[in-house]
């Protein structure tokens, strides 16, 4: 399930549906979710558990009712990260067989495009100081405050770090990963490496290189080389696409460079 670009992805809700739910308080000390007794010894035992394990200031909204090892979670939390952290956490307690997720993700109503550009903003300048920022190339979508984030990161830590963002960020109201992590190989490390210093090397290029937030992005999957951003005239484009065809070992070039304001000029 892929992104097309800058498109507006159309999330599909579930509605997870469990026993009612009496909401009583929890007898644990401190501030965390509150629960039912449901009758069964074992399963009272498994919520005792489960509530100790969401003892938090965080998960004081929710609620959790547990039917023959079945948890179910409901009420709400402030942000996306909360509710998948909640799930976690009831997933490693002991003689749990399943966990029903429906928790809401309370927190601001935020206008799609406002948070897209929000996001937009926060992912370009993640992980800037590592060397890695342009060679990650990420995609972003929001459709009724569901994220779904595409394209391909550099290596593992940096997808995580974009997902980690994304799911502590005010508004948002689930996330869908499609995110591919390149592939582990010398060869495009160097190829990397060479494209960068071939394109950025250009005079007419270097100017890209200045902000970290904006540079021509370069993703290197097996030899085959993916130029992406937003390049200030198509003479840019056309450079940085010779240059990055000359270097040595590059099978192919697909050059996906946007030119700013092109729909004001004449292709």
């Amino acid at each position: 399930m892929k992104n097309e670009r800058r498109s507006m992805w159309l999330g599909v809700v579930l509605v997870l549906t469990g026993p009612a739910l009496l909401h009583a308080q929890s007898s644990s000390q401190g501030v965390g979710a509150t629960g039912v007794q449901t009758g069964s010894s074992a399963d009272t035992a498994i919520q005792a558990d489960v509530m100790k394990a969401l003892d938090n200031k965080r998960f004081q909204d929710v609620k959790v009712a547990v039917t023959n090892g079945l948890v179910t979670l409901t009420g709400s939390v402030g942000v996306y990260a909360e509710k998948e952290d909640a799930e976690k956490k009831v997933h490693h307690r002991k003689n749990v067989k399943a966990v029903e997720n429906g928790i809401e993700v309370a927190g601001p109503v935020v206008e799609d495009d406002t948070l897209r550009n929000k996001l937009a903003e926060k992912l370009a300048y993640d992980r800037v100081g590592y060397g890695t920022t342009a060679f990650n190339a990420l995609t972003i979508g929001v459709q009724n405050g569901v994220v779904t984030l595409g394209g391909v990161a550099y290596g593992p830590v940096d997808k995580s770090s974009a997902v980690s963002l994304v799911e502590n960020y005010p508004g948002v109201k689930d996330v869908v990963d499609n995110i591919d992590v390149a592939p582990v190989s010398p060869m495009d490390d160097r190829i990397r490496l060479a494209t960068a210093r071939a394109v950025y090397g250009a005079p007419q290029l270097n100017r890209y290189a200045l902000d970290p937030a904006k540079p021509i992005r370069i993703t290197v999957v097996n030899g085959n080389v993916t130029l992406s951003g937003i390049v200030d005239t198509k003479a840019d484009r056309d450079v940085a696409n010779i240059r990055a065809n000359g270097v040595p070992g590059v099978f192919k070039v697909t050059n996906n460079l946007e030119v700013a304001n092109a729909s004001k000029t004449s292709k």
